[in-house]
This record gives C-alpha cells, structure tokens and sequence, in this order.
C-alpha cells in the first residue's frame, strides 16, 4: 500500500522512473509489466536500469486493475443519504452493468483519512477501476491514483487534471441567475457549496457571470459560501432573510440548500414564488413535488455516468475533462419582481 501521508517515506512510482530515463509512463508500464515479452532495446534496458537504481516495485493492485480482472468498478462518494450522491452511485451502477461491470459503493464523509482508508479497501477487493465522487481541489489522492497508475476517473467534480465527467457547472450557475434577471430580479443573494469543491466554485463564477452581463453588482454580504446539506440551507436563509433588508431572490447551489430557505423563508410567513423567488440545482426528483415545485438546474447524472465510465474504461484512459450542458427547469417558486 502507497502511504500517502504528508511527510511519509516517498514511494518510486512510474512517473519517477519514466522522469529519471526521459520517456513516458506508458512506455515505462510496457517495459517493466513481466507478463509481457522482454524487450532487448536500448530504450528498454535503460529503463530497466534506473527502476533498479531507484528501487522501484511493481504495484500488484495496480496490476491487477489493468488486466480488468474482477469485472467491478469501486465508487467513492462522501454520503448516501444525499440525494445527488445517491442518484450518482445509481447511475454509475446502470452504466456499469450495461458494460458488464458490477458497481460497489464506499462512503468517506468528507475526511481525507477515511477517503484513503475506503480507496486502500476497495483496491483490496480488485476492483477494476475507481470513480471517485469526492474530489475535493485540494485532495491529494488523485494525484496519488495517477502516480500508482491506478485507473480512476473523477465524478460531478474536477481537480482539472484527472480524467473527469462531471456537469458545465459554470453554465449551470449562469443559467439559473440569468433566469432571475430576466424575471426583473437586481437584488440576487447566492448561496454556494464549499470552497473546497469545483462544483461550488464553478456555479458561483456562472452567477457572477450573468450578473455582470446585466451590468448588476453583487453586494459581498449577498454572497454566502456554506456547505451543501439542509443545515446550511437553514443557516444560509437566517443570514440573508432575518433581516427587513433581505433580497428578492436567490440563487441555491444545490436543491438541499434551497429546500432549506425554503423552510426558513416559510417560517417568516412567505412564500417561494411569491414573497421570494428561490432557485435550487441538480433537480433531484422531490423538489418537482413540493406544494410550490422548485425551479432547478437539472443535472444530466445518467449522462455523467457513462461519460465516466467511457473515460474509465478506455484503453488508453484519456485524461480529459468532459462536461454535460445542464438544463434550467423553471417552476413555480420563481416570478417575475412585482415591487
């Protein structure tokens, strides 16, 4: 097992020994895989010579993910009572079994310890490969992934290096606030997923975006930067709507988050669609029947999902970023500005 803790013994992956003998990583994975013939070429022998002056070791898991051994494909995901993580793991798993393929599914929180310990423990059951729905941008374990060589694709979130299919989440913040803006809304709140995530950064550089457009700035204290569940949704409103001096509208990074303001914005006597216009995103299926539907971004998730396995699965594992167009959803609890 690769420690990747920081300040641990460092490991000789392929990329040190295709770095050290001037060649490329797949060059260096055909020319040290003992299940091939032995090449005599110069190229070859040098390649050799420098993993051993390296001390590098085969990596069996990794080995055994590319001979595509077990026909499973492990999917590491912070939570399965989220909605959008649990349509994502369903998603995979029929993408998966259209190509023969068996879905497991592992759960970290969001803790950088248990996503290693879920990674190491998935591996250990041969899984063919990883979709990981976790990547935060400052998580060190897809680097770590592509320094073993372990086949993994990265899920709804981008660290803009790893293969990934995820939704045009910049598009999608877009769409939503320029919705708001064609409905005569200038006092927009928007209240985004952590910093930590691409999904968060990206949909708030959509709403700046439209805002912009618009010739509409935005006032710092109408911008919130929170978490993705209900809880943040509740805090999130307290914040923008206590006060007499609260926006017309608001643009939620994700359906949680608006079902949240919601509650609160009921709990203050008004009413979505009438007394506030909320927009929410990702569509998941509740939301369309709520006593006031919800107006939402959907997310194309079953798109996404064979995408990532397309990805995953490739022979050559491109490391592209692919993106699927979301699409707005309008509903009743948004309305043109009557004040």
């Amino acid at each position: 097992m690769v420690d990747i803790e920081a300040g641990a013994r460092h490991i000789v992956t392929l990329r040190d020994v295709a770095t050290a003998s001037g060649v490329s990583i797949s060059t260096v994975s055909r020319v040290l895989d003992d299940r091939t013939p032995r090449s005599a070429s110069a190229t070859a022998e040098r390649v050799r010579a420098v993993a051993d002056e390296l001390g590098y070791r085969r990596n069996v898991s990794a080995s055994s993910l590319r001979r595509g051994a077990t026909a499973t494909i492990g999917v590491l995901v912070p939570r399965l009572t989220d909605a959008v993580m649990a349509l994502m793991f369903e998603a995979v798993e029929r993408a998966a079994h259209r190509r023969g393929y068996f879905a497991v599914v592992a759960t970290c929180g969001d803790d950088a310890d248990e996503e290693r310990r879920a990674t190491e423990t998935l591996l250990g059951r041969g899984v063919d490969g990883l979709v990981l729905a976790t990547a935060r941008l400052d998580d060190a374990l897809p680097a770590s992934l592509r320094d073993r060589g372990i086949p993994h694709v990265l899920a709804l979130r981008t660290d803009g290096v790893s293969p990934s299919s995820l939704g045009d989440d910049e598009t999608g913040g877009y769409l939503a606030v320029r919705h708001l803006l064609d409905l005569g809304h200038r006092d927009i709140g928007i209240v985004t997923g952590p910093w930590f995530t691409s999904s968060g950064r990206d949909r708030r550089a959509g709403a700046e975006r439209a805002l912009r457009e618009a010739g509409v700035e935005l006032a710092e204290e109408r911008v919130l930067a929170v978490g993705y569940g209900l809880d943040h949704g509740i805090e999130a409103a307290h914040r923008l709507l206590d006060d007499t001096d609260r926006p017309t509208a608001v643009f939620a990074a994700n359906d949680n988050l608006a079902l949240g303001m919601s509650s609160v914005a009921q709990a203050l006597g008004m009413e979505a669609g009438r007394d506030i216009s909320l927009v929410g995103y990702n569509d998941i299926p509740l939301v369309s029947r709520l006593p006031v539907p919800l107006t939402s971004v959907h997310t194309h998730f079953d798109r996404i999902a064979e995408t990532a396995l397309d990805l995953l699965l490739a022979p050559e594992r491109p490391a592209r970023i692919e993106r699927t167009m979301p699409t707005l959803i309008p509903r009743s609890s948004t309305a043109a500005l009557t004040r």
